[in-house]
C-alpha cells in the first residue's frame, strides 16, 4: 500500500511541474513556454529569430522597430512540434498527455533529474484497480523540429491568444523612418536666403535649390517650383495671396519642398474652380508633385473654396507651425502618407479632413501621428488612410460623419476625441498588404456616437484591445465585428459601465 501511495504521490508532484511549465505566469513572459491545451495549436510570430523577453516587449513611440510599410501578404507560422511520449506502465496502458513546450526546464521522476532540454519525462502510477497515467513534455529551442517562418499580417495580439501571455506591442509603421532632420527644423539659417516680394498677376519661378524668403500681398501670385533633384525651402514672412483658380505655391518638381513659417501670420487662399496645368489636375492651394513638408513657428491659414487645402502626390509631412485649414474638399491629401509630429492644425472640410491613397502601392496612403494638437471637423471621415492608421501619441479632436478609417488601425498612445454619426473607428479592406484590424494598445480613445444606426468601434475584421483607456457613449452598437474581438488588457466603459469583454 505505502509503495502504491508513494508512487502517486511521485505522479501528482509531476502533473504539478508539468502544469507549472505551462503557466502564463512562469519565468520568460513572452517566450513560447508551452502549449498546454492542444498540440497541434500553431502560433505565428513576426520575426525569424528568437521570441523576445517580456522586456523587449514595451511601447515606445521613439524607440519600438515595427513592420516596414510595405509587407508580404503571405501567412506562415511557427508550429510546435508534438512528442509521443515514452510510458512504461504495469499493464501496458497508457494514456497520451499534451506536449508542453518548455525551455531550459528540469523534472525529475522518482527521484531522478532529467534535463528538460530534448527528451520526454513519463512519470507512472499505477495500482491494481486504475491503468497508468503519463505525463510528458518536449522541449523546444531553435534548433528543435519546430519550424520558425515569417509573417507580415499575423497581429501581436493573435500571438497573445494562443500563448496567453502578455501582448508585445508592434508598431506597424516605424517612427525612426517617418521625419528627417530638414523636417524637423523649424528655423533654418537664412544667411544665405533670397528674399522674394509678391506681386499682382505675376508666376515666381524658382529653379535652383536654395532658402527663398516671401513676403508680400499679392492677387493672382503663384510660387513655381521647378527645380529637379533640389530640396527647396519657402520660408512665408507675412504674406497674404488671393487667387482665382491657381495655387498659390505650385511644386512641379523638386527632391523635396519645405514651407517654413516665420513669427508671422500668413494667408494663402484660392476662390474659385481649379484650372488644368495641361494634363495636371492642380486641386489644392498648396499642390506638390513630390514630397512636401510644413514647419515653422509662425500661422498659416489656407482657405480652398471647392478644392484640397494640400496636396502632396507623394509625401506630405507636417512638423510644426499653426494652421488654420478651410476646404471644400479634402483638408489635406497624399498619395503615399500623411505624416504629423508637431503643430496645431484645424481642419473644417466638406470631404475628409486628413485621406492618403495610393491606387498602385497597397501598402502606401497610410496616416502616422506621433505629436501635434489637431481638430477635424469633416462632412465626410476626419481621418481615412487607406493601408494603415497609426497614432503614436499627440491629440485629436474629431467631428465627423466617421471619425477614422483604414484598413489596419492601431492606437499606441495619446488622446483621441471622436464624434461621430456612422462609424466611431472603422477598419475595412482597402488594402491587401495588411489585415483588417483595429488594435488599441495604449492612450486614451473616447468616443461618443450620435443616433441611429451608428458602430462606435467597427472592424470587417478583427478588434483587440491590449491596453488605454476606451470609453464609449452610444444608445446603438459599440462594437461591430466579422471574425474576432478580444479584450486583453486596459479599461473600456460602454456608456459609464466598465466591461470585461467586448460587446456587440
Amino acid at each position: 500500500m505505502k509503495k502504491h501511495f508513494s508512487a502517486m504521490i511521485c505522479a501528482a508532484l509531476v502533473i504539478v511541474m508539468a502544469s507549472a511549465g505551462c503557466s502564463s505566469g512562469s519565468g520568460n513572459d513572452t517566450s513560447l513556454s508551452s502549449l498546454s491545451e492542444n498540440s497541434s495549436n500553431s502560433v505565428s510570430y513576426i520575426d525569424n529569430t528568437d521570441i523576445p523577453s517580456s522586456e523587449d516587449a514595451v511601447l515606445s513611440s521613439s524607440k519600438d522597430r515595427s513592420e516596414e510599410s510595405g509587407v508580404s501578404s503571405e501567412n506562415s507560422s511557427v508550429r510546435s512540434s508534438s512528442a509521443k511520449s515514452e510510458t512504461s506502465s504495469t499493464k501496458n496502458t497508457s494514456s497520451r498527455a499534451s506536449s508542453a513546450s518548455v525551455s531550459s526546464r528540469q523534472s525529475s521522476s522518482s527521484g531522478a533529474t532529467t534535463s528538460m532540454s530534448s527528451r520526454t519525462v513519463s512519470s507512472v502510477a499505477s495500482s491494481s484497480k486504475t491503468a497508468s497515467k503519463s505525463v510528458s513534455s518536449t522541449a523546444s529551442s531553435k534548433a528543435a523540429s519546430s519550424s520558425i517562418s515569417v509573417s507580415s499580417k499575423i497581429t501581436p495580439s493573435e500571438v497573445s491568444s494562443v500563448v496567453g501571455q502578455p501582448v508585445e506591442i508592434v508598431p506597424k509603421l516605424d517612427a525612426n523612418e517617418m521625419f528627417g532632420t530638414n523636417d524637423l527644423d523649424q528655423q533654418p539659417d537664412i544667411s544665405e536666403a533670397k528674399a522674394i516680394t509678391v506681386s499682382d498677376n505675376k508666376t515666381i519661378d524658382i529653379t535652383e535649390e536654395g532658402i527663398y524668403i516671401i513676403s508680400g500681398t499679392a492677387s493672382e501670385c503663384t510660387l513655381k517650383v521647378n527645380a529637379e533633384a533640389a530640396k527647396v525651402r519657402i520660408i512665408l514672412d507675412g504674406v497674404n495671396v488671393t487667387n482665382k483658380d491657381f495655387p498659390v505655391i505650385y511644386v512641379v518638381s523638386a527632391d523635396k519642398c519645405y514651407v517654413t513659417t516665420t513669427e508671422s501670420d500668413n494667408s494663402l487662399s484660392v476662390t474659385g474652380v481649379f484650372a488644368a496645368d495641361g494634363s495636371t489636375n492642380t486641386d489644392a492651394v498648396i499642390f506638390s508633385k513630390n514630397d512636401l513638408t510644413l514647419n515653422g513657428l509662425g500661422s498659416l491659414t489656407i482657405n480652398s473654396e471647392s478644392g484640397n487645402g494640400l496636396t502632396s502626390k507623394d509625401d506630405l509631412k507636417i512638423t510644426g507651425g499653426i494652421y488654420e485649414i478651410n476646404s471644400g474638399n479634402h483638408g489635406i491629401e497624399a498619395n503615399d502618407s500623411i505624416r504629423i509630429c508637431g503643430g496645431k492644425i484645424t481642419v473644417d472640410s466638406v470631404k475628409d479632413g486628413l485621406h492618403s491613397k495610393n491606387k498602385n502601392d497597397d501598402t502606401k496612403g497610410f496616416i502616422y501621428i506621433s505629436g501635434g494638437d489637431l481638430t477635424i471637423n469633416a462632412q465626410s471621415d476626419a481621418i481615412q488612410g487607406t493601408s494603415v492608421v497609426q497614432l503614436d501619441g499627440g491629440t485629436v479632436n474629431i467631428n465627423a460623419n466617421e471619425g477614422i478609417e483604414g484598413t489596419f488601425v492601431q492606437i499606441n498612445n495619446g488622446t483621441l476625441s471622436i464624434s461621430a454619426s456612422d462609424d466611431g473607428i472603422n477598419a475595412s479592406a482597402n488594402s491587401a498588404a495588411y489585415d483588417v484590424v483595429i488594435e488599441i494598445n495604449g492612450g486614451s480613445v473616447s468616443i461618443a456616437m450620435l443616433s441611429g444606426d451608428t458602430d462606435a468601434i467597427d472592424s470587417n475584421g478583427s478588434i483587440y484591445i491590449n491596453g488605454g483607456s476606451v470609453a464609449i457613449t452610444t444608445d446603438s452598437s459599440p462594437f461591430e465585428f466579422d471574425t474576432e474581438a478580444k479584450l486583453c488588457s486596459g479599461t473600456v466603459t460602454l456608456n459609464g459601465r466598465q466591461l470585461t469583454s467586448i460587446e456587440q
